[in-house]
């Protein structure tokens, strides 16, 4: 080993590379040559275009809506026969024919013109009808309380020509909002007990309501094993504390004047001063009038 690389080793000095210093600028990168950019395609609007171009196999051609066709259970719902709930089991059973032929099909349309036979009979559509009517005494509900009380009915008499009913009971002594209809999905809607709309009523007693009974009422209380719940109860503000203010879902007055009872209280007069929302405003006692649309909306959303 030579003096040189003795030295060398001493030192500690690198030995000398071939590579080139790293302070040296690199040679720039070639550019990686590129494809075609890939077009993302929207699956659901192709979906669209496809489903207009290719028809799918094995399916109907839509028929076009006919102007004033209605569905067949709402057709019989509109005749009076049934409720459109029970129209559906009627049409399946068979027992619903249009121009001649049995339908069992759900959901079928009637155009003008069709012959319904509902059970054996042909049907004649209705046009729905609300009236309400601001009762007076001495007239009652009831069919079967001879010839010294009036029926109700006298009352809308000339108002139409639909076979219209009540919905709910008044009997003679109760005055106030009394609603009419020829639609049976509302009647029946109104007359359940899980009906959800409110009734307020203007009830005068033969003595002053205590206190401490007005808060026995206002948290419920059972009546002949049913629970009877109380929205509001109030004395009426300006009056003597014999008369209240009684804000309940149910359409029974029975259970008004029962409410009153249970403690021990002549019931001397009811007035249902408001229905589902509708009130006496502008209708004096005895009058009737036509619901608006609006108001034929609310209820059918109650």
């Amino acid at each position: 080993m030579n003096n040189k690389e003795g030295n060398n080793k001493k030192s500690g000095a690198r030995p000398t590379s071939s590579r080139p210093s790293s302070n040296k600028p690199k040679p720039a990168m070639q550019k990686r040559a590129q494809g075609p950019k890939k077009v993302k395609i929207n699956t659901k609007v192709a979906e669209v275009v496809s489903d207009k171009v290719e028809k799918k196999p094995n399916q109907a051609p839509k028929r076009p809506k006919v102007k004033d066709e209605i569905r067949l259970n709402k057709y019989i719902a509109n005749s009076g026969a049934c409720s459109r709930r029970d129209a559906d089991i009627y049409i399946q059973s068979g027992n619903v024919k249009v121009n001649g032929i049995p339908v069992i099909e759900m959901g079928y349309m009637v155009k003008p013109g069709d012959v319904v036979n509902f059970d054996g009979a042909v049907l004649t559509p209705e046009k729905k009808v609300y009236i309400l009517l601001n009762k007076p005494k001495n007239f009652t509900t009831a069919l079967d309380e001879g010839q010294e009380f009036r029926n109700v009915l006298e009352l809308v008499k000339g108002s139409t020509t639909a076979k219209i009913g009540a919905v709910g009971r008044m009997d003679k002594n109760t005055t106030g909002l009394l609603l009419f209809t020829n639609d049976t999905d509302m009647l029946r809607k109104f007359t359940l007990p899980s009906q959800k709309s409110s009734k307020i009523y203007h009830v005068s007693l033969d003595k002053n309501l205590k206190f401490e009974d007005l808060e026995k009422i206002n948290k419920g209380l059972t009546l002949d094993g049913h629970r009877v719940f109380v929205e509001d109860i109030s004395y009426i503000e300006g009056e003597a504390k014999s008369e209240i203010g009684l804000k309940l879902r149910s359409s029974n007055v029975k259970v008004v004047r029962s409410i009153f009872e249970h403690f021990s209280y002549d019931v001397l007069r009811i007035d249902r001063v408001s229905f589902a929302g509708l009130t006496k405003k502008n209708l004096p006692r005895g009058n009737w009038r036509l619901l608006t649309d609006q108001e034929i909306i609310n209820l059918k959303n109650v």
